[in-house]
């Protein structure tokens, strides 16, 4: 296509459902950027990091849930497109609850469907995944010709449900277009395409990035799955918003000279910068400048997948936990072991063919904005050590306790015993427990008078962190200081 930038957009109203997402706040923003009258955002939730920017821009965002059909339609009403990106259980614990899932991803999408027929909406860009095609099998250049991945062999319900959601979104727009084509009184049709994007990132990247970087920073990132030569897809978010509204350009079917069946209308599009490479090297960038380890070992799919079905069960078992904030998200599940461990990319011809996408910001510009928005994310938050000095403060001092003031009473009674080797008496353990607690309650104090100085916004935090720790908490703090000192 060879089409101005804001074909299509211009005048129109649009409908963005999970809008204050990460993609959804992205996408909005230029919408109205390339002249649109309306921007609506759907999403059930009150607020999000970029709420408050999209409202300021003016984004009408409305809270309401793709699986309530009065809230669909209630957005719908008057729109001339829609961009329908809302979807549950892409990775983490959210990836269990297949309940939740099927429920957003097929039932949601029905929902829109319908609400589109209703509302005479013509144009609908539904954003899917590759996991319609991959599950686990290796895949080299893929493209649109691949057949669905089959349903009953899917290792987690979000793979199954967009592939579900897919199939039904164009077999039931067919029908659509055929059953509105016979009416006498209108000649209404509606057309839709399909976006599958690889891996997503960018700047405050929210499903996938966080959870990384929060085990790495624990030090809970043991091994590397597959081999170097494996090598996977990743999307920046600008290149995928760019592939989106020209699916939406796409689906216009009164273009002068091309009027009649849109190109784009009843087709999936595979979108990726184009630059396979392998999971752990593409990160390695990010985990350096960040001051975190990637680990040097290597362990086979196979293993992997052992290690995911076990905490795959553990997190079955947690069930209604999963929605606690409280609840640590899983290591690894079996299908990521086999996005991490398994070759899939994919090609974007057919998309630069027909929509005229190609990838505007290289994986080179992509990640060096990904790294300096995670520095200064860094800079502004609370750091601190791994996994490990937690444990042993927290244990130790529990253990310390336990065996100064507790009753010996089932495993206190092991514990005292084993303290009595180091130290003469009760009373020497209770003495060193009074002083080991007076240390940290003296750290915390002075670590939150420096970071009233030197991190104001999270000196409370910092105060309960190096009380729980220490000086393997204080460390950090003293290293920011004389950071600030040099910068000034």
């Amino acid at each position: 296509m060879h089409l101005s930038e804001n074909e299509g957009i211009e005048g129109n109203t649009f409908v963005v459902t999970g809008g204050l997402g990460f993609v959804g706040s992205a996408l909005c923003p230029e919408l109205l950027r390339r002249g649109a009258r309306e921007v609506r955002s759907l999403d059930p939730r009150s607020s999000s990091p970029w709420s408050d920017h999209l409202a300021k821009i003016g984004v009408r965002c409305i809270q309401g849930d793709v699986c309530q059909k009065k809230d669909v339609e209630r957005a719908l009403r008057g729109a001339d497109c829609v961009f329908h990106l809302a979807s549950y259980g892409m990775s983490g614990k959210e990836m269990l609850q297949a309940g939740r899932i099927d429920e957003v991803n097929i039932n949601g999408t029905c929902h829109v469907l319908d609400a589109c027929v209703m509302c005479g909406i013509k144009r609908l860009v539904y954003v899917s995944t590759y996991n319609v095609v991959f599950g686990g099998k290796e895949i080299v250049n893929g493209n649109e010709a691949l057949p669905y991945f089959p349903i009953d062999d899917h290792v987690d319900p979000y793979g199954r449900s967009k592939s579900i959601a897919e199939n039904n979104w164009f077999s039931r727009t067919m029908v659509v277009s055929q059953f509105t084509s016979c009416r006498e009184k209108t000649s209404y049709r509606l057309y839709t395409c399909a976006i599958r994007p690889a891996a997503i990132y960018g700047p405050g990247e929210e499903r996938h990035l966080p959870r990384i970087l929060a085990l790495a920073k624990l030090g809970l990132l043991p091994f590397r799955i597959g081999n170097a030569s494996v090598k996977t897809d990743w999307v920046y978010v600008d290149n995928l918003v760019l592939a989106l509204i020209q699916a939406s350009m796409g689906l216009l079917d009164d273009i002068p000279g091309k009027k009649g069946h849109p190109l784009a209308a009843g087709q999936p599009y595979f979108i990726c910068d184009g630059s396979p490479v392998n999971t752990f090297e593409f990160l390695q960038p990010l985990l350096r400048s960040l001051k975190y380890e990637l680990p040097n070992t290597w362990i086979d799919v196979s293993l992997g997948l052992t290690f995911a079905r076990i905490f795959w069960v553990l997190y079955t078992l947690l069930y209604p936990l999963l929605h606690k904030s409280w609840l640590p998200e899983p290591l690894i599940l079996p299908a990521e072991v086999y996005k991490v461990g398994v070759t899939h990319y994919f090609s974007y011809l057919k998309a630069k063919e027909e929509l005229g996408y190609a990838p505007m910001v290289s994986p080179k510009d992509g990640m060096s904005a990904t790294i300096a928005y995670w520095k200064e994310r860094k800079r502004r938050s609370v750091d601190g050590p791994t996994i490990w000095p937690w444990l042993f403060s927290l244990i130790g001092m529990t253990a310390l306790f336990a065996a100064a003031f507790l009753p010996e009473i089932g495993p206190v009674k092991l514990i005292k015993a084993f303290a009595l080797l180091f130290f003469r008496s009760v009373r020497v353990l209770q003495i060193t427990f009074i002083l080991a607690l007076a240390a940290h309650l003296g750290e915390g104090i002075y670590a939150w008078q420096l970071a009233k100085k030197v991190d104001p916004a999270n000196s409370t935090c910092w105060f309960w962190q190096t009380f729980a720790l220490g000086f393997f908490s204080l460390r950090f703090l003293l290293k920011r200081a004389r950071g600030n000192n040099r910068n000034g």
